[in-house]
């Protein structure tokens, strides 16, 4: 899975133009008790799935997963349709709006959830067999499906970030272990490329990789329980400064604005990069590359911290039925199914994906797999974001920004004019 939230992103402003005339008002109606169904196995229908997983890498798995179903489900068919992550978004919602074309299930990004459901696109699954054992999800996926105390998804696997790095290279340094913080990791990216010709940093401009920077330094966008807009903050800039001096110093090289995130993986797939910030969705990609044929050679460490921590975001994925369905009883056996245990394990084992469910890291498929239990503690300390209709548009500005504070902009400019944005964005808030 490609993380590309801030292109996704754009079509935000969009949602809320239409927010007062949302194709249905779904938030009202009334769930089916889980009894109502005698026999699963007897559902009939045919679910349209859209997957936003990388089809090359990760698309294999999930097609596995839909052949079970199937057999499980005999009268059920799956349509399995790939649609591009910083596409999906912006898709989903002008077939919601318009009534038509919208698929039964979506691959919804945490950050869509709660604007798809305010705007009344997703269909409520408290009550329904959609949800099964709970208790059993972990919190924070868990919260990201809930709004306005109705749950509108089921978690289907979480993410964070960490430092990605090719420990050949790190070596050749005179480096065995990965830096700790910012600071460090300038230092080390320097006498990479000094010792060994190679860019130490690779970064992607994506606002998603920039919150750990922000965290580091104890920033933060927005203050929801205050209703508080906080992303002109002096943590925030120097958190910017420090990005700005990465870049500047050759710690790391000069990103191109647009396909950064391509850019920065070939690079350290290629060894042309010795570091860069990913999540667990990347490793099946970068273990495609030349220099991680042998798996051993790729380190993942915490994100090095700011001054005040090490704040890595947390990500992730739902799954979610559009309210429109007429397929809504074989969508509920079908998200069932996909965010169970066992399925949930099967993804994480093969793919390295985070599961969202406690009793899936028990799992042998899980434990076989050594890059979840590296990740696992990253995501315990991760930084939760706000799971407020307004957060996925929250990305677009803020990229807007990296993009400028990385052609010459000062980081006190650049977030005064974040701030601006935020505050068109967020009504009423302070």
């Amino acid at each position: 899975m490609r993380r590309v939230i801030s292109a996704a992103a754009t079509a935000a402003a969009l949602a809320l133009a239409v927010s007062a005339c949302g194709s249905s008002d779904s938030g009202d109606t009334a769930a089916p008790a889980k009894s109502a169904v005698a026999d699963p196995a007897q559902i009939s229908g045919e679910v349209t799935w859209w997957d936003t997983t990388r089809p090359d890498s990760e698309g294999p798995t999930f097609q596995k997963l839909i052949k079970e179903f199937e057999a499980a489900y005999p009268k059920i068919k799956v349509k399995y349709v790939n649609v591009p992550s910083d596409q999906a978004q912006n898709q989903f919602q002008t077939a919601a709006q318009a009534g038509t074309g919208a698929p039964d299930v979506i691959r919804s990004e945490v950050a869509w959830t709660s604007q798809f459901a305010s705007l009344g696109y997703l269909q409520p699954l408290d009550g329904t067999r959609a949800v099964d054992n709970e208790s059993d999800y972990l919190a924070g996926p868990l919260s990201s499906t809930k709004y306005d105390g109705k749950t509108y998804a089921v978690p289907q696997v979480t993410d964070t970030l960490a430092l990605l790095y090719n420990k050949k290279l790190l070596k050749q340094a005179g480096y065995e272990e990965a830096p700790k913080t910012v600071e460090e990791l300038k230092k080390v990216a320097l006498d990479v490329k000094a010792k060994t010709g190679v860019n130490g940093l690779a970064l992607n401009v994506d606002s998603y990789f920039l919150l750990p920077f922000i965290y580091g330094e104890g920033g933060d966008l927005l203050d929801v329980q205050s209703k508080k807009i906080v992303v002109n903050s002096p943590q925030n800039a120097k958190a910017m400064a420090e990005v700005a001096d990465l870049v500047a110093s050759g710690a790391a090289a000069k990103p191109a604005l647009q396909d950064s995130y391509a850019n920065a993986m070939t690079a350290l797939k290629d060894g042309k990069a010795a570091m860069i910030y990913n999540g667990p969705w990347a490793l099946s990609e970068v273990y495609q590359g030349k220099e991680f044929k042998d798996k051993t050679n790729l380190g993942i460490a915490p994100v090095p911290a700011g001054s005040v921590k090490a704040g890595a975001p947390t990500g992730g994925w739902n799954l979610a039925i559009y309210a429109g369905s007429k397929n809504i009883e074989a969508s509920y056996e079908f998200l069932r199914f996909m965010s169970s245990a066992s399925s949930l394990a099967t993804v994480s084992g093969d793919l390295g994906l985070l599961p969202t469910r406690s009793s899936s890291f028990d799992d042998a498929k899980v434990k076989g797999n050594p890059d979840v239990a590296i990740f696992k503690p990253i995501l315990d300390t991760a930084v939760g974001r706000p799971w407020i209709p307004e957060g996925g548009q929250l990305f677009q500005p803020l990229l807007e920004g990296y993009q400028a504070l990385l052609s010459g902009t000062k980081p006190e400019e650049m977030l005064t004019q974040v701030d601006e944005k935020y505050h068109g964005i967020m009504k009423g808030w302070s």
